[in-house]
């Protein structure tokens, strides 16, 4: 055990063993700023760390779990306090600077803080298995009864000094960013003593995050395969035997994978096949979302501050979104931020002023104030804590102290209607488009580029988007006039696309044989520069293209500057993306009774 008093000259945390750049790279992947040195937090409590093994019921089996445990000063029986719970990102450990930080800075702050390493990561044991609920959530749950006093750590070690609410039931929050945040809702789901979660940069559907269709999010039809993404993530786990030789035996996984759970090497398997016949689709669709927040957050209850990052094409706004109206539609207390920081931009540290889990700046950042405040209201019971408005986004061009636009609700503003018309204009009024045709075809390679994912991990530049010539349809807005315009949400594209070469192949069992295609946002500017926003895109997998349908695209925040355009993109591949298979001429047909348009959700300005 270690006794810690939070100063600028001790370093608390474990150094973190050396690696190969490649699986550097890939740790990075999913566990933003971890590998970054740590940071002390300044506040005024001493603790003290002790590390502690506890072996946990998880699915089939037992598991071991790697935890560190920090007890603030002065916590005893006689002066309990309330607990948090909290755990690494994919491919990291508890003694990461991003779960080490935010432990610092709460055990410092009065709670006591129990740290982990997740199944199949660090020094814990068993498999990875995506976060089930049934697996994941219930170790995390046997942790929750050693914060109850009910149940040993290996030692013996018993926990008398966490606030309880009843007999067996510690008052207890939990906190995380991208792995560590969707256990906290499958933890909540499977264990009803978790009184409050903030998870930050997480998914909402992991059929969605990796295979993303957003022609019909939900569906039958997988998506675009996300190849660089998923990649990365399974270089991260299979590599667990290089990080740490003498592993636990029962971190060994099965059909084939080293160390990850059977069903999601089953899923991977099937994606890198290019080949989706239905039955096996189905299933593997079930499952993705069997261990997704999608399919079980009607059993959460635990009040839930979801802090989701703009920059960010693994785990987009939309996921948040997700969620946040899946909890208030069921009467759970919800609120939303979206920060600025996400997975996307390698190592880049979050800009000054935004919170930094390495830092741990809770009582200095916007975001920070609002998780300390979440933890007043709902593990102090501090009624006249305020928790903050329903939703609250990161504005890059606002000035410091303003950088936070706030609404009471969510969506934020109004959604307004561009037409898209056979001229390659947006238009609108309906009665302005000119009736017309834009035709595209795909080529047997990716003919366009949003992001390489792997790039600034390897700190590598990234080219800037392109689409070839011949191989996408656009339409460009006039230039914005009487001030900025400022869109807060997700964009959404309907239109109809006359495509012969998929609607004959429709009745195929393989769905690998629909259309794809991919929507994107540009703004371009007076002279001529374009900006994809955040590098997102939106891949679609069309069901039937003899229907309308309709593509909503990934959530921003962006302020289009006066004599700025807007320019919408429906391209035919994205090397980012498995695209379509074969072939296919597309054409997007404009008339003034029956076009396309592009929604916008305004929250300033008017469109041009």
């Amino acid at each position: 055990m270690e006794v810690l008093v939070p100063s600028v000259s001790r370093a608390v945390v474990r150094p973190v063993r050396r690696m190969s750049l490649t699986v550097l790279a890939g740790c990075a992947l999913l566990t933003p700023f971890a590998l970054s040195p740590p940071a002390p937090v300044a506040a005024a409590g001493a603790y003290t760390v002790t590390a502690l093994k506890v072996t946990v019921r998880a699915g089939d089996r037992d598991c071991v779990l790697d935890t560190d445990l920090y007890r603030p000063s002065g916590a005893d029986a006689a002066h309990p306090a309330p607990a948090v719970l909290t755990t690494n990102g994919f491919g990291g450990s508890k003694s990461d600077a991003s779960t080490a930080g935010p432990a610092k800075a709460l055990a410092a702050r009065g709670y006591v803080t129990l740290a982990y390493s997740g199944l199949g990561f660090g020094r814990s044991g068993c498999p990875i298995s995506l976060d089930d609920p049934a697996i994941d959530g219930r170790a995390a749950s046997g942790l929750v009864d050693l914060l109850a006093g009910t149940r040993t750590a290996d030692n013996g070690t018993r926990l008398d000094y966490v606030t309880r609410d009843g007999a067996g039931d510690p008052r207890v929050g939990m906190i995380g960013a991208s792995y560590g945040g969707a256990v906290q809702l499958a933890t909540a789901a499977v264990d009803r003593r978790v009184d409050a979660l903030v998870p930050l940069i997480t998914w909402n559907d992991l059929s969605y995050s990796l295979a993303p269709n957003a022609a019909g999010r939900g569906g039958a039809l997988p998506g675009a395969y996300k190849w660089q993404w998923t990649n990365g993530f399974f270089l991260i786990g299979e590599a667990q035997g290089l990080l740490h030789p003498d592993l636990d035996p029962s971190r060994t996984g099965g059909a084939g994978c080293l160390h990850f759970a059977a069903r999601a090497c089953d899923a991977k398997r099937l994606l890198d096949s290019g080949s989706y016949p239905a039955g096996r689709t189905r299933a593997v669709l079930r499952y993705t979302r069997g261990v997704s927040p999608v399919s079980y957050l009607a059993a959460v209850k635990a009040p839930t501050l979801l802090v989701q990052g703009q920059a960010d094409t693994l785990f987009n706004l939309n996921e948040a979104a997700a969620s946040y109206r899946a909890l208030r539609s069921r009467g759970t207390p919800a609120r939303m931020i979206w920060q600025a920081w996400g997975h996307s931009g390698g190592m880049r540290k979050p800009a000054e002023g935004e919170l930094d889990l390495a830092r741990g700046n809770l009582d200095t950042s916007y975001v920070g104030r609002r998780i300390l405040a979440w933890f007043d209201r709902y593990l102090h019971h501090r009624t006249a804590a305020a928790t903050g408005p329903a939703f609250a986004y990161h504005r890059d061009w606002a000035a410091d102290g303003s950088a936070y636009g706030t609404a009471r609700s969510f969506p934020a503003g109004a959604v307004r209607r561009l037409y898209l018309s056979g001229d390659g204009r947006l238009v609108d009024r309906r009665r302005e488009v000119v009736p017309g045709s834009r035709t595209y075809r795909n080529l047997r390679t990716p003919t366009s580029h949003s992001e390489s994912s792997l790039a600034p991990l390897l700190g590598l530049p990234d080219v800037p988007p392109y689409d070839a010539r011949g191989t996408f349809a656009d339409w460009t807005s006039p230039p914005v006039t009487g001030g900025p315009l400022e869109v807060v949400g997700a964009p959404a594209v309907t239109l109809r696309a006359v495509a012969p070469a998929a609607a004959r192949q429709q009745g195929s069992p393989d769905a690998a044989d629909r259309l794809v295609l991919f929507a994107k946002l540009y703004d371009v500017a007076p002279d001529g520069r374009k900006t994809l926003v955040h590098r997102l895109v939106a891949p679609a997998r069309v069901a039937d293209v003899t229907r309308r349908f309709t593509v909503e695209l990934p959530g921003i925040v962006h302020r289009f500057a006066p004599g700025h355009r807007l320019r919408l993109v429906i391209a035919a591949s994205d090397d980012a993306y498995t695209g379509n298979r074969g072939v296919q001429p597309v054409t997007v047909v404009a008339g003034r009774g029956n076009t396309g348009f592009l929604e916008l959700p305004v929250v300033r300005g008017a469109l041009p």
